[in-house]
C-alpha cells in the first residue's frame, strides 16, 4: 500500500498488502482486505466493504454499502483464493453485491469495462459480464451466467445458472430469463419467451436500417421457417454469410451452452424443447 499516492480517510481502514493506484480515495467506514487491487482513480464513496483477491479497474466508482469480492454463495466453496475482476471507469451503486468465483466454475467472477450495476444489483459466482453493461436496480445474475457486450437488464431481472446472454440484448423489467438470449434478442414481458429484437439497441448501437432490415429478415427464417433449428440455422447461414450481425447469431444459437434456447411464445419450439443447432 502506498498511502502517499492515496487519500484515506482516517475512519476507513486498509490492510497491509493491499495495493492503490495513484489517486484513489477510499471514504469513511470503508474496509479494503489484504489482497485487492484498486486502479488509478477508483473511489470508494464510503461504508464500502471488499475483500478476497479482488481487482477493480481504474476510474471505477463504488458507492455506499457495496460489498465486493466475498466468498460466493455457493456450498460447494471451501475458501480457495478464487478471484473478483472489474473493469475499468465502472460505477457500482449502493447496496451492489459482487461475489468471487469458485474451484468447481471459472475460479473467478469477471466483469468488463464502462459497466453501471444499479442499487442491490447482483453478480454472482462464476459469472462473466462484458463492457459496456447496465443492470438496473435489484437485477441479478445466479452463478455462472454469461452476459455480451451492450446488455441491458431492467429493473428486478433475474438471470437462472449458466444462461448465456448474446451481446446487443436487453432483458425488461420483471423478467425471469430461464434459457440463453441470442445477440440482439429482448425479452420484454416476465417468462414470455423471446420477444423479437432489440430495435432500439441496435440503432443506438449505429446499425443501418438495410443491417436491421437483413437481422428481422434473418430472425423470421431463424424462428418462424419449417424444419429443424439445425436446419433452419443452416439456411441463415448460407444466406447471410457475408454478414457480420446475422452471423454472430447464428454462431450463438449454433455453440448452444447447458440452457436451450430462448424461442418466441408463437412456435413451435416454444411448446418442445428445440432441438440442438
Amino acid at each position: 500500500m502506498n498511502e502517499t499516492e492515496a487519500k484515506i480517510d482516517p475512519l476507513a481502514r486498509v490492510e497491509a498488502g493491499a495495493v492503490l493506484g495513484v489517486g484513489v480515495e477510499i471514504g469513511p467506514f470503508c474496509t479494503v482486505g489484504p489482497h485487492v487491487v484498486l486502479g488509478a482513480g477508483v473511489k470508494l464513496v464510503s461504508h464500502v466493504a471488499i475483500s478476497g483477491h479482488t481487482t477493480i479497474g481504474e476510474g471505477s466508482t463504488i458507492y455506499p454499502f457495496a460489498s465486493l469480492g466475498f466468498a460466493p454463495q455457493s456450498l460447494g466453496y471451501k475458501g480457495e483464493p478464487t478471484r473478483l475482476v472489474i473493469g475499468r471507469n465502472c460505477t457500482v451503486r449502493e447496496h451492489a453485491t459482487m461475489n468471487t468465483g469458485t474451484a468447481g466454475g471459472h475460479q473467478e467472477t469477471v466483469v468488463g469495462d464502462n459497466c453501471l450495476f444499479m442499487v442491490n444489483s447482483h453478480v454472482a459466482h462464476d459469472c462473466i459480464v462484458g463492457d459496456n453493461v447496465i443492470f438496473a436496480n435489484n437485477a441479478t445474475l445466479a452463478g455462472h451466467v454469461s452476459v455480451g457486450n451492450n446488455v441491458f437488464l431492467g429493473g428486478m431481472a433475474a438471470i437462472h445458472q449458466f444462461v448465456r446472454i448474446g451481446d446487443n440484448a436487453i432483458v425488461g423489467g420483471l423478467c425471469g430469463l430461464q434459457h440463453d438470449l441470442i445477440p440482439f434478442g429482448a425479452m420484454i414481458y416476465g417468462r414470455s419467451g423471446l420477444g423479437g429484437l432489440n430495435i432500439i439497441g441496435m440503432k443506438r448501437r449505429g446499425l443501418g436500417r438495410p443491417q436491421i432490415h437483413a437481422l428481422r429478415a434473418a430472425y423470421r427464417e431463424l424462428f418462424y421457417s419449417s424444419g429443424t433449428l439445425a436446419e433452419r440455422a443452416a439456411r441463415v447461414a448460407e444466406r447471410y454469410a457475408d454478414d457480420a450481425n446475422v452471423m454472430h447469431v447464428v454462431d450463438f444459437v449454433r455453440n448452444g451452452g447447458k440452457r436451450r434456447l430462448t424461442v418466441p411464445q408463437d412456435t413451435a419450439d416454444h411448446v418442445a424443447e428445440p432441438d440442438a443447432a
